[in-house]
């Protein structure tokens, strides 16, 4: 049995994967960080987290570490010879994460982009399995991507590259984690959806996600509901329409929280992109993550 592993900015969610693709078993926790300063103590909590995941998943599944085949963990930043790097939204600089794994359970652990792992699990699973060049974001917490060009991962030789979350769409715009100005997921994050969500409607702090999803639904209809998402939607929009004239892809799929308000958003975000793609001629279908969540997890075992 295979162990994936998704780390995203805010939470940590493991499953056991069997050797067709099909998740067997999942658990997931909330990543708080909020009174913790030091980087090592947050490595440590990560790494608590993760063994607990697993111990967890074993036992619901009478199952030994002795059953584990293969470890791989989808995680954000640029990693690199298993080693966790630049995870903005966590702190963390550096964290060989890799090692430590290996250590405990005595198996092969692969490490790569959040967005990548994701991306193959969509595109061999998914909804990318019909497309040649195609694109698939994770907007969530912030915003993870992958790119395939006839049938085929790019993957650069440095770094895992294709940060689209870090396009620079407003020169100068709202401060991003990464420490620039105005970069595209601090405008399309649903991490940011939700606090402006919750700031322009006057709703409590505490506010979860699925209640301002409902809000939005249910007043979608109202002026100042609509024009908010409108506002939302034209800053998405900027950024899809550099990815689709630099790529011209067939198809972007939309995966993380953002997948569950795409019934909503693709008609707009379609709307919007016929006036500012380069070539008009090109057709881009907008698609829903088929895999939602567990994209990441699915992918992270087939790295």
């Amino acid at each position: 049995m295979k162990i994936g592993i998704d780390i995203g900015g805010s939470h940590v969610a493991t499953g056991l994967v069997d050797k067709n693709g099909s998740l067997i078993s999942k658990e997931s926790r909330d990543i708080n960080i909020s009174n913790i300063n030091d980087e090592k103590r947050v490595e440590s909590l990560l790494l608590e987290i993760i063994e607990n995941e697993i111990s967890v998943l074993l036992d619901r599944n009478d199952l030994s570490n002795g059953d584990i085949s293969k470890i791989g963990v989808a995680v954000p930043g640029s990693p690199k010879n298993g080693k966790i790097r630049n995870l903005v939204n966590l702190h963390i600089k550096e964290f060989d994460l890799s090692e430590k794994l290996k250590d405990k359970y005595k198996v092969n652990v692969k490490i790569k982009n959040d967005g990548k792992c994701a991306g193959l699990a969509e595109k061999q699973y998914g909804s990318l399995k019909q497309y040649d060049d195609c694109v698939f974001l994770c907007i969530g917490t912030g915003v993870g991507s992958s790119v395939f060009l006839d049938g085929e991962l790019l993957e650069p030789k440095q770094n895992p590259g294709f940060e689209f979350g870090h396009m620079i769409i407003e020169k100068n715009g709202k401060k991003c984690n990464c420490g620039k100005n105005g970069c595209f997921e601090t405008y399309a994050s649903m991490k940011r959806f939700k606090a402006e969500s919750i700031r322009t409607f006057n709703m409590e702090e505490t506010t979860e996600a699925e209640e301002v999803q409902k809000f939005i639904r249910d007043n979608i209809n109202k002026k100042n509901v609509n024009e908010f998402v409108d506002e939302y939607l034209s800053n998405v929009s900027i950024g899809l329409a550099n990815i689709i004239n630099l790529f011209e892809p067939e198809a972007i799929s939309f995966g993380g929280s953002f997948s569950y308000y795409c019934d909503i958003f693709l008609p707009i975000l379609k709307e919007k992109l016929d006036k500012l793609k380069f070539n008009k001629d090109t057709k881009t279908e907008l698609v829903t993550a088929k895999l939602k969540n567990d994209a990441g997890i699915i992918g992270a075992t087939e790295i």
